[in-house]
């Protein structure tokens, strides 16, 4: 288990640990707080009952019975990975949460040896968008009309982040 603890202006203290198919009933209520059209609790068990999906939840401190704050869930193929979602309940966006466990599993897929990471974000949600660009992402697509808004349809942004580990070949 992963405890990374970090403290936000609220003095609430939270622990980033890792997801287990268990808490797919508290994922379900930040992810319908977060996303118009939310997966349910069968879509996050069966998605932690995969063997090359992994997550991590933040916990407040000390209080597991309290609604976690927040969770990623990740997919990693050979030496690339995905972003699937990434949620952080309204009450603690913009005090940590997000970064916190975006850096859980960018550690996590460094340690794998994994060379990138993929994820898709909104173009009109701001304050992703500066968390995965303060986080080292590049834009490297653009699928026009892939989310429903309240206003109509936005753009989904392919981001990506190269990790580090690159395979040499003899000879180089």
């Amino acid at each position: 288990m992963m405890g990374l603890p970090f403290d936000n202006l609220r003095q609430r203290s939270f622990v980033i640990e890792t997801l287990a198919r268990e808490d797919a009933t508290h994922l379900v209520p930040i992810h319908a707080g977060t996303f118009r059209q939310p997966w349910s609790e069968d879509d996050f068990h069966a998605l932690l009952g995969e063997a090359n999906v992994f997550g991590f939840i933040a916990r407040e401190e000390g209080n597991r019975a309290a609604q976690p704050g927040g969770f990623v869930l990740a997919r990693l193929v050979l030496d690339e990975a995905e972003i699937l979602t990434i949620a952080v309940a309204p009450q603690f966006q913009r005090k940590g949460v997000g970064h916190a466990l975006m850096d859980a599993a960018l550690r996590h897929l460094y340690n794998a040896r994994a060379t990138m990471l993929f994820l898709e974000v909104d173009e009109l949600n701001a304050p992703a968008l500066a968390l995965y660009r303060s986080l080292g992402f590049k834009q490297v697509g653009k699928r026009p009309g892939y989310y429903e808004t309240p206003s109509g349809r936005s753009a989904a942004l392919t981001m990506r982040r190269d990790l580090g580990h690159r395979e040499t070949g003899s000879g180089r």
